[in-house]
């Protein structure tokens, strides 16, 4: 089933808990027992779990999930009906699978015969599952971006690190071979010094008024809103009710900063990629932006971000551009982007605008073949797939957590900047702004009990 096609043809039914399957961890029966597998438990059952991670998963052989969770019961049940079919199809058994439904991850965690957890939340809810996993012993896949704010970053980064888990940022254009390319074709300088790079990133539209609405009796909206602040439910700030649409939730700052967060890591992480700054960030960072007078949505609109490195780049974003990562060097520049691609119909971006997945000033220079002895960067096939095998052969991703943190406080300082009409000066190592206790204020945010990072046992 191709990604997200399956979503127009479906119906949800009710909630229903459901009996566990003997599930026996992959070290108790050897190699070849059946139960050889990765058993994973599946965090949050929206659009982007069943469109992209759990299909991309269960298609290999090693890995079974086994348990989804999802504070929604209809979207939780829906997802226990969508992956014991697959499982069927899959093995010709009609009951191969009897997934287990959970509704707070926590619960999840506890379970010792899960081996590994995808998390596929609304932004808010990533860095807090993903430690709680981490202390758990639990291997992660984590969509992007990492944290809300640089604090929930740091506080990941420092659990992952600790407890030895093997964690993979969901920055799957890293799998797309174009990306890979670019960077190596820059890396081996076939543009000569690079200098400049351009990142072409939609913004979000501006939405209607929203009234209050009673909480539908299938969502735990409590637990949903999280750290963040207590707000009265209205369906375009969640998620819809019927269907797999883009949610109104990513264009609402309490849960996220828009798409300089949503697609924004992707590109910073491929940018990185081509620069040789993954561990690194910029000196500086500047933006203007345009945000909402009215209505319920409130993340950037139209807007132009500045970074400056101290090897002499500048990075230049903005929804102007077309939508990719070009590099721009002494003797020619290089652009790659997914082509035509769109996460979903609803998303802001023009499809036609990015419909070249990989062009430069030459198109010799896209022909170089590069030598044995030149830069050669790390080449997988699959996002997923490359995690499961770091799961067993216990070595990094292609997406760690220092790479994937590193992106996302790109992204994150880039929105704290959009509030400022200044310059702002950034010290990488501490990670934190210069002198500008204002800015400094926002890289965390206070957290409403007794949810968020900071409550935590560690």
């Amino acid at each position: 089933m191709q990604r997200r096609k399956f979503i127009s043809k479906t119906t949800l039914g009710t909630a229903a808990m459901v009996g566990f399957p003997s599930i026996v961890p992959a070290h108790v029966l050897g190699k070849d027992a059946p139960s050889n597998k990765i058993n994973i438990g599946q965090i949050g059952c929206g659009r982007i779990a069943l469109g992209h991670d759990m299909p991309d998963t269960m298609q290999f052989d090693e890995a079974r999930l086994v348990a989804v969770c999802d504070l929604d019961s209809k979207r939780a049940q829906y997802a226990k009906t969508f992956t014991d079919e697959f499982y069927q199809k899959k093995t010709g058994k009609e009951k191969y699978m009897d997934t287990r439904v959970y509704e707070d991850y926590r619960e999840l965690l506890m379970n010792k015969d899960i081996d590994a957890v995808m998390i596929s939340t609304p932004d808010h809810w990533h860095s807090q599952p993903a430690l709680e996993a981490a202390l758990a012993g639990k291997d992660i896949y984590l969509q992007k971006p990492t944290s809300l704010t640089v604090r929930e970053g740091q506080q990941l980064q420092e659990a992952v690190k600790s407890k030895n888990v093997i964690l993979q940022v969901g920055t799957q254009q890293r799998a797309m071979p174009q990306f890979r390319v670019a960077a190596e074709l820059v890396r081996n300088g076939r543009i000569g010094k690079i200098h400049t790079v351009k990142i072409g990133l939609p913004g979000d539209p501006a939405g209607p008024l929203a009234p209050e609405m009673p909480v539908p009796s299938n969502l735990n909206f409590d637990m949903w809103l999280g750290s963040t602040p207590e707000v009265p439910y209205t369906e375009i700030g969640v998620h819809p009710q019927e269907g797999y649409g883009r949610p109104g939730w990513l264009r609402i700052r309490n849960y996220g900063a828009g798409m300089i967060t949503g697609w924004g890591q992707h590109h910073y992480d491929s940018a990185a990629w081509g620069m040789d700054t993954e561990l690194t960030g910029p000196k500086s960072v500047e933006a203007l932006a345009e945000f909402p007078k009215s209505g319920l949505w409130n993340v950037h609109g139209d807007f132009f971000v500045k970074h400056e490195y101290d090897n002499g780049i500048t990075v230049y974003t903005s929804g102007g551009y077309t939508n990719g990562v070009q590099y721009i060097g002494d003797d020619g520049w290089i652009f790659v982007s997914r082509g035509a691609y769109q996460a979903s119909a609803s998303d802001p971006v023009d499809k036609e605008k990015s419909a070249k997945a990989l062009n430069a000033s030459d198109p010799k220079i896209l022909e170089s073949v590069i030598a044995e002895n030149e830069i050669h960067l790390e080449k997988i096939d699959d996002q997923h797939g490359n995690w499961l095998d770091c799961i067993k052969t216990r070595k990094q991703p292609i997406s760690p957590i220092e790479k994937g943190h590193k992106a996302c406080v790109i992204c994150l300082i880039s929105d704290i900047a959009m509030q400022f009409d200044r310059k702002l000066e950034w010290d990488d190592q501490k990670e934190e702004f210069i002198n500008d206790d204002e800015a400094n204020a926002m890289l965390r945010r206070e957290q409403r009990k007794p949810y968020g990072t900071d409550y935590v046992k560690v």
